[in-house]
């Protein structure tokens, strides 16, 4: 959602909400292997930096197998903890089917693989990303109410010329949040559970700021699509996730009028600060584009 590269038109064979069958007999024995290398070793990685509802929705739903999860069986778990569903779509859709699926219930995800010269970094999200991130965490109810208070308010943001705020906060929840707990930070977003490099950098990297989450300072901060985050906003519960999503986001959208976006890596004087970062990996990889 809100990516690069979202197919404007449904593809032959797709439905009218752009579903296609996920086509699980046709992974090869190299696709369910990379399914495995890449779920092994975050599996390994993420105890003690993943957050608790995700972990125990990944107990839950048993992605391991044998390799990629078969949609239909995973669905039969899914839907009986909240009424979750997966269903398999092309490539990224407009954001109107997008946030359809999310109001009612459904996950929308990628059905290839990426390649096993890929495990590190990938564009586009992938069956990994989509199912390994996000679903466990749609196991919870709170997250599970809250993916769908999004998805409904996407449907009515539509028409308010404020998709590029929501789909910040997307971003930073979803994908990049983290969340804090009485042991410390914990990964909540799928951008981060996916990536083994990015699930040490977020916790650990003296580099990135990490601020306390404020719904309409989420959405006044431009995002990074090609490398780690300069910013992550952290959440005191998913509660406070949910409740900040079901207000009424008019008011919000008419104060964002006339607010200028923020600087990705500025702090602001009334920012409740979690970490002050040093913004030194940014800066590294300016110069090395510079000299490139």
């Amino acid at each position: 959602m809100a990516l690069e590269h979202v197919l404007t038109e449904p593809p032959s064979g797709a439905a009218a909400d752009w579903t296609v069958p996920q086509g699980w007999d046709a992974y090869s024995p190299d696709d369910h292997a990379v399914w495995l290398a890449l779920y092994d070793r975050q599996t390994a990685l993420l105890p003690g930096r993943a957050c608790e509802a995700y972990l125990h929705g990944l107990e839950a739903l048993d992605l391991r197998g044998a390799g990629i999860p078969c949609f239909d069986r995973l669905n039969d778990r899914l839907a009986d903890l909240t009424g979750w569903r997966v269903v398999a779509v092309p490539g990224l859709v407009p954001d109107e089917i997008f946030f359809d699926h999310l109001a009612n219930r459904r996950f929308p995800a990628g059905r290839f693989i990426r390649r096993a010269d890929q495990l590190d970094y990938l564009e586009e999200p992938d069956v990994f990303h989509d199912v390994f991130g996000h679903v466990p965490m749609l196991t919870d109810p709170t997250f599970a109410d809250y993916m769908q208070a999004y998805g409904e308010g996407g449907l009515r943001a539509s028409g308010l010329g404020r998709l590029k705020n929501l789909a910040r906060l997307y971003w930073y929840t979803v994908e990049f949040g983290l969340l804090e707990a009485p042991e410390g930070l914990r990964i909540y977003g799928a951008g981060i559970l996916s990536s083994r490099t990015e699930s040490v950098f977020a916790l650990d990297d003296p580099s990135p700021n990490r601020l306390r989450f404020h719904l309409e300072r989420v959405m006044r901060t431009p995002y990074r699509i090609d490398d780690f985050q300069q910013i992550y906003f952290v959440t005191r519960s998913l509660q406070e996730l949910l409740d900040a999503t079901l207000q009424d986001f008019s008011g919000v959208y008419r104060r964002l009028e006339t607010a200028a976006d923020v600087a990705i890596d500025a702090v602001l004087a009334d920012d409740e600060v979690v970490n002050r970062g040093t913004q030194t990996y940014a800066a590294m990889r300016r110069q090395a584009q510079q000299r490139a």
